[in-house]
């Protein structure tokens, strides 16, 4: 199990093999399980593909304004048009064949299989490089089988995240090739300013590649120039997306939340201290860990005082309020030990090899010398993702990938054993090594164990499963008809009429559109009259439901004349004139005036 020779690749006929397998079943899944379910079923899927079909019709390249969302004024998202813009050529190519609406779930099917394809030949030539041959199959498997990867690949998934994922592993190779190969510390810098560039949640893989490039320099300052060169391509390509990103009339625009001169002036710290430190290293290991301390610390002070703002994170600067009262409650964006409660099979599922692979990987550089170097970095990269996964959930589709290579060096490493002496517990040790990076084993197996002892699973099931019939197209065929309106609805409906129907809504889920986020949360649980003066102040004609929406259970200080308590005592107002269609999903309400 020694390091691959870097010329040769992963048998390509296996990577196909599995790709084919894996995406023929994700397929099928999506056209018979899910039949009769929205395909976009997400409100960021949903989002992404009304910004596509905007850029479509004319929106200039450099307008990210969402102008029928927070309406009449618009919202400006923080999404970068790196992903509108594949996924606006699918749509473009399929349009004459087979029109618009079909067009866009067209390119649902193609983009997330092209990503995933990509995502399993960037993971067999890691761990070809780490493991050799015999790990190439255990890393292509094992992502098929993790929920946390496989969520965000599935047809339908056109949100960026996939893309940071794939573009994190691919990091991580460049990362780990560059310790022997310099020049892949190029690719390396160049992909972490492209992930930068794409959403803020890659900044922890980024941080794990500054801390390898730095520390493979502290251990031996013959990497010096594998350093300076990720610095060097790391500041060039955070310059080149900011220009792609903003017209040159807001290029020293701070932000916190997306690529803006905050980050490219942490590149540049990056580059300029790698490069001062490469040119003039210190004989000894804890004099340049010293030196890069120093200039580091210094950098990113001055950054720091330039930015005081971004001190508190990318979200840093959202309402107190809406820290308190929206985001708390987003379970994903919870700690990983508090979903165990909520969540247990997806934490377990999700959490457990990305905290394994930090065992397996020091155990293997304790046990075994050869590639030391890589397997350290691979370990840098792996606690820095598991550290984000146990700050909120969700960092979990980031820690997964990392965790592979270790996961595949574990069962090679059985294999090996149970050969050598074929028994039951070589046997039931190599069952086991498969077992506990095998995500969708895990969900399934605690699955079982809290169905046994809690109802929990199946109510979270279940408020789900009721949304999904307003999400679907047919919900908003009435409403697609008639003239354009500026409708209040709850948060999670907002991007969905956006795409199907060519009306305005207050609010969708982004936290850039603060002020229609706040304003819908007060026209639900605020006294009935402010929610009018709410109404009538943005000009809103048509209030849309849907009743299993988190906003019509209120929130617990709402007011008593609120919408919330009128409407499930059926005491609205007379203003407000219900208009629904019998057996219709969405409830509507026309609002008269008073």
């Amino acid at each position: 199990m020694t390091a691959t020779p870097a010329h040769r690749g992963p048998d390509l006929r296996l990577v196909a093999l599995v790709f084919a397998a894996a995406a023929a079943t994700l397929i099928l899944r999506t056209l018979y399980t899910r039949a009769g379910l929205p395909f976009f079923a997400d409100t960021d899927d949903a989002m992404r593909m009304v910004m596509v079909r905007d850029f479509l019709a004319g929106q200039p390249w450099y307008d990210l304004t969402a102008h029928r969302l927070n309406t009449p004024f618009g919202a400006e998202l923080h999404w970068s048009r790196l992903v509108d813009l594949p996924l606006a050529l699918l749509v473009l190519v399929f349009t004459p064949l087979l029109g618009v609406d079909m067009a866009l779930v067209a390119a649902g099917y193609i983009w997330p299989m092209l990503l995933f394809a990509l995502l399993l030949w960037f993971s067999a030539l890691l761990a070809q490089r780490l493991v050799g041959p015999e790990g190439v199959l255990p890393a292509l498997v094992l992502p098929v089988l993790s929920p946390a990867i496989t969520a965000e690949f599935t047809p339908g998934r056109v949100d960026h995240h996939n893309v940071v994922i794939l573009l994190t592993l691919a990091m991580i190779w460049a990362g780990i090739e560059a310790i022997r190969r310099p020049r892949f510390a190029m690719a390396c810098g160049a992909l972490a300013a492209t992930a930068l560039a794409i959403a803020t949640e890659s900044l922890p893989t980024i941080a794990a590649a500054i801390l390898v490039m730095g520390l493979a320099f502290v251990v031996d300052p013959a990497r010096g120039r594998t350093m300076r060169l990720f610095g060097l391509s790391f500041a060039l390509g955070a310059m080149v997306h900011l220009a792609i990103f903003r017209p040159p009339a807001r290029w020293f625009e701070a932000a916190c939340d997306v690529l803006s001169p905050v980050y490219v002036a942490m590149a540049v710290v990056v580059a300029v201290v790698f490069t001062l430190a490469s040119l003039m290293p210190p004989r000894a290991a804890w004099q340049r860990f010293a030196l890069l301390g120093v200039l580091a610390l210094t950098g990113m002070g001055a950054v720091a005082l330039l930015y005081p703002q971004c001190l508190k994170g990318p979200y840093g600067e959202i309402d107190p309020w809406l820290q308190a009262n929206w985001i708390a409650a987003i379970v994903e964006a919870r700690p990983w030990f508090a979903t165990i409660t909520e969540l247990p099979a997806y934490a377990v599922a999700v959490g457990l090899p990305a905290l394994l692979a930090t065992g397996v990987i020091a155990w293997r550089l304790w046990d075994v010398k050869e590639g030391r170097a890589e397997w350290a970095a691979l370990l840098v990269f792996t606690l820095c993702t598991a550290v984000v996964m146990l700050a909120q959930v969700r960092g979990g589709r980031l820690a997964i990938m990392p965790a592979i290579p270790a996961a595949a060096w574990l069962i090679v490493m059985m294999r090996h054993r149970y050969l050598a002496a074929p028994r039951l517990r070589t046997l039931a040790g190599l069952l086991l090594s498969w077992l506990a990076f095998s995500g969708v084993a895990l969900l399934l197996l605690v699955t079982a164990v809290t169905n046994l002892t809690s109802t929990l699973p199946e109510q979270i099931a279940e408020a789900r499963a009721s949304k999904e019939p307003c999400l679907v197209p047919a919900a908003f065929a009435d409403l697609a008809a008639i003239p354009p309106e500026r409708i209040m609805a709850p948060i999670d409906l907002g991007a969905h009429l956006l795409l199907y129907t060519p009306h305005e809504v207050v609010a969708a889920p982004y936290h850039r559109n603060q002020q229609g986020v706040r304003d819908t949360f007060r026209f639900f649980n605020d006294p009935i009259a402010d929610a009018r003066a709410i109404l009538d102040a943005r000009g809103i004609g048509l209030v849309v439901l849907c009743p299993a929406m988190a906003e019509l259970r209120g929130l617990p200080d709402r007011a008593e004349d609120s919408f919330v308590n009128l409407y499930a005592r059926g005491e609205l107002p007379a203003w407000l004139h219900d208009v629904s269609l019998p057996g219709a999903a969405l409830q509507v309400f026309g609002v008269l005036p008073e």
